[in-house]
């Protein structure tokens, strides 16, 4: 029988002055109460770990650090600096250091915030690897550029198409390109598509 809202049931935890830990009383024999006070003192202790959080407060759920976007952005362009440089494996370090940072942003920051940094962060360092003919890795940034944004994005198509080609493997680099293209027309993807089609009517 479920009890009254009116009623109210004491329950048999305390603080740990020291640590602030919620912790069950021993005359407690309750598994389950034990469980979710663990689960509530490591909330508690991941919030205190983050450097953003001030006070033991953490800051509203739109809030974004402007020291993170600033050092993210900083990181992206001193990449875009050296792969017009041609250093390529520079660069590849470069965009991977931008990729570490925007991930470790706190998850009350706007998700798109993220998605929208790690799609153009993913694709440059995909072009990176191109410049130094790493194929398999340039496709696996280039695959997760797509994933987080799929319509407006034609030079990840692009890149992909590129990779499969030169990795010789042209029906899959025809299916990228054409998927790319049912997002819009695209005079590169589509000049590659034609040099994809030729080499398979060769083979033919």
């Amino acid at each position: 029988m479920a009890q009254s809202p009116d009623v109210f049931v004491v329950v048999p935890i305390e603080m740990d002055p020291t640590t602030k830990a919620i912790q069950a009383l021993p005359s407690s024999n309750d598994p389950l109460l034990t469980r979710e006070l663990e689960a509530l003192n490591n909330l508690h202790r991941t919030l205190k770990s983050i450097p953003e959080i001030t006070n033991g407060v953490p800051p509203p759920p739109t809030s974004v650090g402007p020291k993170r976007s600033a050092q993210i952005e900083r990181m992206r362009q001193t990449g875009n600096n050296a792969f017009r440089k041609q250093n390529y494996a520079e660069a590849v370090d470069l965009y991977t250091l931008a990729i570490s940072m925007a991930l470790t942003r706190p998850p009350w920051e706007p998700s798109q915030l993220l998605r929208d940094e790690l799609q153009q962060l993913y694709a440059n360092r995909a072009q990176a690897h191109i410049g130094i003919n790493n194929w398999p890795e340039a496709l696996a940034d280039v695959n997760a550029s797509i994933d987080l944004k799929r319509v407006g994005n034609p030079k990840a198509h692009w890149r992909k198409g590129k990779c499969l080609k030169e990795m010789g493997r042209h029906e899959e680099a025809k299916e990228a390109l054409e998927f790319g293209l049912e997002f819009g027309s695209d005079t590169e993807l589509a000049q590659m598509l034609k040099e994809v089609n030729a080499t398979l009517n060769k083979r033919k």
